[in-house]
């Protein structure tokens, strides 16, 4: 199992959503979280004001998945969420050991 945790622009959401939903992955997690990498913030005008703004808003999605889907699963959040502008985000593949599903008692694969 593999927990894929994508961070991306908020208006992407309903696309990526949309794509997932298509796979048929079963379920994920959203985030709104704030940030910067390479873009460092921006500046912007506020009643005449001018102010730097150094987080960046952005929706972090996250979701686990078995090990032969990691692929098709990157692979269709960066198709949807790609607008081919800086900032569009990026995925994050981390190793998972263990998944209970609470309710059932059901572990690994079974719980996703």
């Amino acid at each position: 199992m593999k927990k894929i945790e994508a961070i991306i622009k908020p208006f992407k959401l309903d696309e990526v959503r949309e794509a997932l939903n298509e796979l048929g992955l079963q379920g994920m997690t959203i985030t709104e979280v704030k940030g910067y990498g390479r873009q460092k913030g921006h500046k912007e005008i506020y009643r005449g004001a001018e102010y730097l703004v150094d987080f960046i808003p952005k929706i972090k999605l996250e979701m686990v998945v078995t090990d032969d889907r990691v692929t098709e699963v990157m692979d269709t959040i960066r198709g949807a969420a790609n607008t081919g502008k800086i900032g569009d985000g990026k995925i994050f593949v981390l190793p998972l050991e263990q998944a209970i599903r609470v309710r059932t008692g059901e572990t690994g694969d079974d719980a996703i």
